[in-house]
């Protein structure tokens, strides 16, 4: 690791910790699974044992420590729209359970015509393709034959459609490839159509500076959605950025106490966003480990987030091209645009035996399937409609998939290596006809 990278090893919780294997003996165990939950950071816990003497109701009391708990809350929406550069007199902060959440709320109650169109893309998590496809006319941008978002069909798409697209909805980067795409870019695009865009932040905002207000006129993001559980905090938080003109008409989707500011026996008042949209009792806890999230990675800073994991999927990259039983998928040359995300196979080896060899036998976590992506990884797998047919009627039939490695701030180059040694052992025992 270059020298002007610091170990961040000492920060976080769990990654010292001993893991079972087949044999009966323990390791120390290696997380290369954080697209899908990151270990929390040891000051996140601290400041949510701090702070639990004071925890008490939100919006609710008149009691020293409700004012408290009230201030902090209030406050938290301030916090977080400063880390995403947006300003709080354009967006409001509205809190959920995490992304999935968050984006069901968007379609529920951005889209009121079936025969609108929302554009999306053939790289969506399935958190932001399902949501959409029961409340409108859903069309989709495809990808390239490296699984890149094509801007071009995007454009195109556009300009056959013009006047007819509620919204674009897309990621902001791929847990399948890592991509990363440039939605300021992409917003721009949008705008100049009459588009609102909304980005699914889930494995963006972890890794990587965002710029909600954007440098231009027509850049900024109209609606961002996020969790806590992939930014190093637990306890269950996503985060729905919105326009502050959003939400002001129409009836939350969850309705009852916090949400209203006055009822009779036939009329209901909803309170102003965000507060309307935010029923029942709050995550309070969960705000506080977000927030103390926000505090670490704004001293790490996120170009050094990226600096780190950009390093580290290149090492990573480097020692897999040199396996010639390895197929690495996407475009693993050109990795600035990407995150610490890399999927691959080995021949002759299933994905999920592969996997569970990795766990079982060497103590590595890693993820395999199709990532809930099942369209994306069905091309980058260049599966025909035949294929896919035959897994559908044979349920019994292992589904085709990757095994994928994603790095957190916490990962290091002597993982890596562990991890390339195993990876050589199994496919050395293999060619042996040695089977695990």
């Amino acid at each position: 690791m270059r020298e002007d990278i610091k170990d961040y090893r000492g920060l976080f919780m769990g990654i010292e910790e001993q893991v079972p294997l087949k044999d009966g003996g323990f390791i120390t165990g290696i997380n290369f699974d954080n697209a899908a939950t990151t270990p929390p950071f040891k000051k996140v816990i601290k400041n949510i044992v701090d702070f639990s003497p004071w925890y008490s109701s939100i919006h609710r009391g008149k009691g020293y420590k409700s004012r408290i708990c009230d201030e902090f809350y209030d406050k938290a929406r301030h916090t977080i729209l400063k880390f995403l550069n947006g300003s709080v007199n354009k967006y409001n902060v509205i809190f959920v359970k995490n992304t999935t959440e968050g984006i069901n709320k968007l379609a529920y109650r951005l889209i009121d015509c079936k025969e609108g169109i929302v554009l999306t893309t053939r790289m969506e998590h399935h958190s932001n393709d399902l949501p959409w496809r029961d409340k409108c006319r859903v069309e989709y941008v495809e990808v390239d034959k490296q699984g890149r978002l094509s801007v071009e069909d995007l454009i195109n798409k556009l300009r056959e459609n013009r006047g007819n697209i509620k919204l674009v909805t897309l990621t902001g980067a791929s847990n399948v490839t890592g991509y990363v795409n440039d939605v300021n870019l992409l917003a721009c695009i949008c705008h100049s159509y009459g588009c609102r865009i909304m980005v699914d932040g889930a494995q963006l905002v972890p890794h990587k500076k965002i710029n909600l207000n954007g440098t231009g006129e027509y850049d900024y993001i109209d609606y961002l959605v996020f969790s806590s559980h992939k930014m190093y905090a637990p306890f269950g938080i996503g985060v729905i950025i919105v326009a502050k003109d959003c939400f002001q008409k129409g009836d939350p989707e969850h309705k009852g106490g916090g949400t209203v500011k006055y009822v009779t026996d036939n009329q209901v008042i909803w309170d102003d966003p965000p507060y309307k949209e935010e029923a029942g009792t709050p995550n309070f806890m969960g705000i506080v480990a977000l927030l103390s999230a926000i505090r670490e990675l704004n001293i790490i800073t996120m170009e050094n987030v990226n600096l780190m994991e950009e390093e580290l999927t290149s090492y990573l990259i480097k020692g897999l091209s040199s396996i010639k039983e390895v197929d690495i998928y996407g475009d693993y040359v050109n990795i600035g645009d990407k995150l610490g995300i890399t999927t691959f196979n080995v021949t002759d080896i299933s994905h999920s035996e592969l996997a569970e060899t990795l766990s079982g036998n060497y103590g590595i976590a890693v993820r395999n399937g199709c990532f809930c992506a099942h369209p994306y990884v069905q091309r980058l797998l260049k599966l025909r409609d035949e294929d896919i047919e035959q897994y559908i009627h044979n349920p019994s039939y292992e589904k085709p998939g990757m095994v994928r490695i994603s790095f957190g701030l916490y990962n290091n180059k002597n993982e890596v290596d562990y991890f390339l040694n195993a990876l050589e052992q199994i496919i050395s025992c293999r060619s042996k006809k040695i089977f695990y």
